[in-house]
């Protein structure tokens, strides 16, 4: 496309029409944001996913503090 063979009517339209191209797709990925970045709405998506994953962390997190509190417990009893 040579810009120098467009007359300047046709260089103010593909202004307007990329301005308006671009108006609309900024309007869209906001929308898209906003529902991506929705934490109530992801959750309630995918409830059974975030039960697993809270049942999952709570095993791990419990397990850690009691295999921690079990470590040194067992050192005091070696102490004695």
């Amino acid at each position: 496309m040579a810009t120098a063979s467009r007359t300047p009517a046709e260089i103010r339209g593909s202004i307007e029409a990329n301005r308006a191209q671009l108006a609309h797709s900024v309007v869209r990925l906001r929308g898209e944001v906003t529902e991506l970045t929705d934490w109530r709405k992801q959750v309630a998506r995918h409830q059974t996913e975030a039960l697993i994953g809270a049942a999952v962390a709570g095993f791990v997190l419990a397990g850690g503090v009691a295999g921690i509190t079990g470590l040194f417990t067992r050192r005091r009893r070696r102490r004695r």
